[in-house]
């Protein structure tokens, strides 16, 4: 038999989310692991998006995405951060967030260019940088608190240095960033070409009135940076796969040599759909007390058990530490929590290069009340 030569990922396994959801369903578990509601969403939605199909928009959309949906973003982004981006040359309709990282990383990045994340990390990012030959340096953030130190990043930053990936609010921490951090990384960048790729997928899900502070609020930091965001965490619907990237013209004219050759467009009567229901900001200026709702009562239901409640200031992920429960490694625990106690949730160690173990676990709260409550009552018997 020849000898084939291995992928360039051949060190990459299944995502720990597979791998836990996977756990869960062979063991008639809850799955608060895997970060998708249990609910449907709006059924004027689903109406918008049967309209279109049956009007005959079934067809290949534009290379950019359909004009309404992008004239939509547009306004919704200078809304809530008083930033302008042309609606043709400067969004583009990607499939769903992880696509726009993915096809922005192998736009710019090349090979022995460095690239800084912050972990805990979505998994994703490492993974895409090194399939482009590029160098991840990474800052570690740290239980309980998960602050940066920007003297640290700082030190990170060499001539080498292509792009510098954040996610706000962080998934998998629920951190947002605040005013300090955005003005610590625009000292950083100044006099540098450093680009910025911002992972923003859960910015309309933030906590007790805090403020999402978007990198585009940032006239310093919005002329380098590509902007992602994410339909599924916006209006429920994950396996819809769609999302966008807002940048300048002269990032978004790259972006778009490559994303072209990755999947070219994106659904058009889901697209169509989206822009229509887009135009009521209601349908999404509710979900910061949509989800609060939702985080205080599963963090109420908590309060009384061994887990400790760690701070969630955005996203629908809560962390728990267990230390006063196992001392056992916490991809071991959350295992052992799935097969024995029947709640599946995502180890953090999975999401550090080091496989750091701060016996710490993430948990979903985009569940139904119901399937909140259960979950509350088998992890109050620890």
């Amino acid at each position: 038999m020849i000898q084939l030569p291995l992928s360039k990922l051949s060190n990459v396994g299944t995502t720990i989310f597979s791998q836990m959801t996977q756990l869960a369903n062979e063991n008639e578990a809850i799955n608060l692991s895997q970060g998708f509601p249990d609910f449907m969403p709006d059924s004027e939605l689903l109406d918008h998006v049967e309209y279109f199909i049956k009007k005959g928009f079934n067809q290949y959309a534009p290379l950019g995405g359909m004009m309404p949906l992008k004239e939509e973003i547009a306004r919704k982004i200078e809304n809530s951060h008083k930033a302008i981006y042309h609606p043709d040359s400067e969004i583009t309709v990607t499939a769903g967030g992880t696509q726009a990282i993915f096809t922005a990383i192998a736009t710019f990045v090349k090979k022995d260019d460095e690239v800084i994340i912050f972990e805990p990390a979505y998994d994703c990012y490492e993974p895409t940088v090194e399939l482009f030959g590029g160098i991840v340096k990474r800052f570690e953030m740290t239980a309980p608190d998960y602050e940066i130190d920007w003297n640290t990043v700082k030190a990170l930053v060499s001539d080498k240095t292509k792009m510098i990936i954040l996610n706000n609010p962080n998934n998998p921490s629920g951190k947002i960033l605040k005013e300090n951090d955005l003005q610590e990384l625009i000292n950083i960048v100044k006099s540098t070409s450093i680009l910025i790729l911002s992972d923003e997928v859960y910015e309309n899900i933030v906590f007790d009135g805090k403020q999402h502070l978007s990198i585009c609020q940032y006239p310093e930091l919005k002329e380098r940076s590509l902007l992602v965001a994410s339909f599924g965490k916006l209006f429920h619907v994950t396996g819809w796969k769609t999302g966008y990237c807002a940048a300048p013209k002269n990032l978004t004219d790259e972006f778009r040599k490559v994303h072209q050759f990755n999947v070219f467009c994106v659904n058009t009567p889901i697209q169509l759909a989206l822009g229509e229901y887009m135009k009521n900001d209601d349908h999404y200026n509710y979900l910061n007390d949509f989800f609060q709702e939702k985080r205080d009562f599963l963090r109420n239901g908590l309060a009384g058990t061994s887990f400790g409640l760690l701070d969630c200031e955005g996203t629908y992920f809560q962390a728990l530490t267990y230390d006063k429960i196992s001392d056992k490694n916490d991809f071991d625990f959350a295992s052992e929590l799935t097969i024995n106690h029947k709640v599946a949730s995502v180890p953090f160690s999975s999401f550090y290069k080091n496989k750091r173990n701060d016996h710490v676990i993430r948990l979903c709260f985009a569940k139904k009340q119901e399937t909140l409550e259960r979950a509350i009552d088998h992890l109050s018997k620890l």
